[in-house]
């Protein structure tokens, strides 16, 4: 039901002119509330607009939907989201983490692929890491992994493909673009693989 969503969406905002990567950034706003799997629409953002266009429009999408998730935990949700994290302790440490720390606490949570994004961005609305101090450490964090997913998106052969969880096949592809994925892949191991071993000393990870 979801692909199906995702697919129509899609198809929808790529046959709209350049209003289409308007609508799509939008679309992470209520997706980042509703706990929309953010991965689905970044792939689908590189199959529709390719790796340039498609990163802006991820990241100030998803910036965009991480603060308002943030703003609700904050405002209207609290309660909620409290009993949701509390059964998490690696988020609770989090929570503790940050009070002393908040910009190198948020940037590397971001950078690490252990922790879902939707969640964690309701966690941090729960701290008191100021609001300014969050977006600017979440959008730097979450650029590496949109860049990746981007790209991943773009060698995709069709929506069907693509959000059905296939690889991409690599046939017919030019060798400056499989190596450009490569070195894009690789370069967001290494940094996520860093931030895992620098988010350890301060919080135990799973």
């Amino acid at each position: 039901m979801l692909r199906d969503t995702l697919t129509s969406f899609l198809e929808w905002v790529q046959g709209i002119g350049p209003w289409g990567g308007v609508l799509f950034a939008a679309a992470y706003v209520p997706a980042a509330v509703l706990f929309v799997p953010g991965s689905l629409l970044t792939l689908g953002a590189g199959f529709v607009f390719g790796v340039t266009k498609g990163t802006v429009i991820v990241s100030l999408g998803s910036t965009a939907g991480a603060a308002a998730a943030f703003i609700v935990a904050r405002s209207l949700a609290h309660d909620w989201i409290a009993r949701r994290v509390a059964r998490r302790p690696t988020l609770a440490a989090i929570g503790r983490a940050v009070e002393t720390d908040a910009f190198k606490i948020v940037l590397l949570t971001r950078l690490s692929p252990v922790f879902p994004f939707t969640l964690l961005n309701y966690a941090y609305g729960l701290t008191s890491v100021p609001f300014r101090t969050y977006v600017l450490a979440s959008w730097i964090g979450m650029l590496p992994g949109t860049i990746m997913y981007v790209y991943l998106g773009s060698a995709a052969n069709s929506l069907a493909t693509l959000l059905s969880g296939e690889t991409p096949p690599s046939a017919g592809r030019q060798a400056l673009f499989a190596l450009g994925l490569a070195a894009t892949v690789a370069v967001t191991i290494i940094v996520t693989r860093r931030a895992r071993r620098a988010l350890n000393e301060i919080v135990p990870l799973p």
